[in-house]
């Protein structure tokens, strides 16, 4: 066989009709889904501070995208191409702050590029088996209820009077979950600092304000949701 017979054989395969509206749907349906078993999943037992309700709701569009892309550009090696093309002048700028979002995001484009190849069982399983996983690791982990992610910021411009940082630790610690120091600054007189915590309900987050209030009346606070 020549090199003109095995390109036009190759091309052949590319542009054979094999599309079909059933199996379309169903993949759509399997994707959908999958997705939402994964956007619960992530919502109940993620440990990124980010607001999980806003990102779990990106799964379903993510992977319904990916596949439809993929089930147009499969039966098409110029369409494949051209996709390639395209996808190299695009920039993506999405914030994504922690590794463990970056993972969610990589399970929710596999089930579009699995589904798009028509590979529902392959999809299936592996899904099933990293939402098992995902079980077993936060197995005895306490979640109770949607957890709150907030930003803390506390600031005094009262040099008799400065914020003790560790103070402000254990007060959160004692209460919220999970927090992170952001930015703590100190000098002439002045300090602020600011913290990602993680809350179970609003009665913790009543008591650290309560908490918070004992540092002094001329330090200021400040809660605001981490988008």
């Amino acid at each position: 066989m020549n090199d003109k017979s095995m390109l036009t054989d190759l091309l052949g395969q590319f542009n054979s009709d094999t599309f079909s509206i059933q199996d379309f749907v169903i993949n759509i349906l399997i994707t959908i889904i999958l997705t939402i078993i994964l956007g619960m999943v992530y919502k109940k037992y993620g440990k990124s501070l980010s607001n999980r309700q806003r990102i779990s709701e990106i799964f379903v569009l993510l992977s319904l995208t990916t596949m439809i892309i993929i089930t147009i550009v499969k039966s098409s090696i110029a369409l494949s191409l051209g996709l390639v093309g395209a996808l190299s002048i695009v920039r993506f700028r999405t914030a994504i702050k922690e590794p463990e979002e970056l993972v969610y995001f990589f399970i929710a484009i596999a089930i579009g590029l699995g589904m798009g190849a028509n590979q529902r069982a392959v999809v299936v399983i592996g899904v099933a088996i990293a939402i098992v996983y995902i079980l077993i690791r936060n197995q005895g982990i306490d979640k109770r209820g949607s957890q709150q992610n907030l930003v803390i910021t506390l600031f005094s411009d009262d040099k008799e009077q400065l914020i003790d940082e560790q103070q402000v630790f254990d007060m959160l610690n004692a209460v919220g979950n999970a927090v992170e120091l952001r930015r703590f600054d100190t000098g002439n007189g002045i300090t602020e600092l600011s913290c990602n915590v993680s809350f179970n309900n609003i009665q913790d987050i009543l008591t650290v304000k309560e908490k918070l209030g004992q540092l002094g009346e001329n330090v200021k606070i400040s809660f605001v949701e981490n988008i």
